[in-house]
């Protein structure tokens, strides 16, 4: 247990005498990594599948193109949907520099994924002054310039606010109104309107979307249309839908598929 209450884990890569390790590993649909943090900082991404990761301050939806910067002995969890193809990067204290103090998802060029397949065929001590010494040097500059994306979730910690959320999650179409939601949760809707102000410094409209957005990016992923994404998470319209996914994450819901 780490001084946090924390399972630990300590694998291979996070000893080595390196600024930065690959690691490579497939998972199952389903399966969870429980609740955990490392000593070194990581970069969360997976070429294939979609990576559901929570800390106690949000939720994260990673879908490939997209990874995820974990700050060292920071807790989380990892579940997966789909079968994934994790190659994750861990930092050495030095280099961690180039990343954040909180979790953030992060868009992943082709030449930084490129580069994280390539990390990944390196031997766990690479030459410095050889080609791994170049890998992790143009790594270290992709991280640091690429882009910082809205796809977290923050986190409900009422209880009244967590059924809410749940039922969101089951069906994120659901055009119920906060008053609505309140007849549900045993709470007025002036008292979750406070709450969600309260514990995430955002209305509930605003989270909601946020959370919207986040299913139809897994949904993307997984290789849905925009057009049925749009309506499996509640937008009337796919030119409104577009729009949102626009102003979030800088690109149309269908580039790259």
């Amino acid at each position: 247990m780490s001084a946090n209450g924390q399972n630990q884990r300590t694998l291979a890569q996070e000893q080595v005498d390196r600024p930065l390790a690959a690691f490579a590993r497939d998972y199952r649909d389903g399966e969870a990594t429980g609740w955990h943090d490392h000593a070194r900082a990581q970069l969360l991404y997976a070429t294939r599948g979609v990576m559901r990761v929570r800390t106690e301050a949000a939720g994260f939806t990673v879908p490939p193109g997209r990874a995820l910067w974990v700050p060292a002995r920071m807790g989380h969890e990892v579940r997966t949907e789909g079968e994934v193809a994790m190659r994750a990067l861990f930092f050495r204290e030095d280099a961690a520099r180039v990343g954040e103090s909180r979790a953030a998802v992060l868009g992943v060029s082709p030449l930084l994924r490129e580069l994280i397949l390539a990390a990944c065929a390196e031997p766990l001590e690479w030459d410095e002054a050889g080609r791994g010494g170049h890998l992790a040097a143009l790594i270290a500059e992709e991280v640091a310039r690429a882009p910082r994306l809205p796809l977290a979730v923050p986190a409900l910690r009422d209880p009244r606010l967590r059924r809410l959320a749940e039922a969101l999650r089951a069906n994120p179409a659901s055009p119920l109104t906060l008053e609505e939601h309140a007849a549900r949760c045993g709470a007025s809707a002036r008292t979750l309107a406070r709450l969600f102000r309260q514990e995430t410094g955002m209305g509930f409209a605003r989270w909601r979307q946020a959370l919207r957005l986040a299913e139809a990016a897994a949904l993307l992923a997984q290789g849905a249309t925009p057009t049925r994404a749009a309506a499996a998470v509640g937008y009337g319209s796919a030119p409104a839908f577009g729009a949102a996914f626009r102003a979030a994450f800088g690109v149309t819901p269908g580039a790259g598929r």
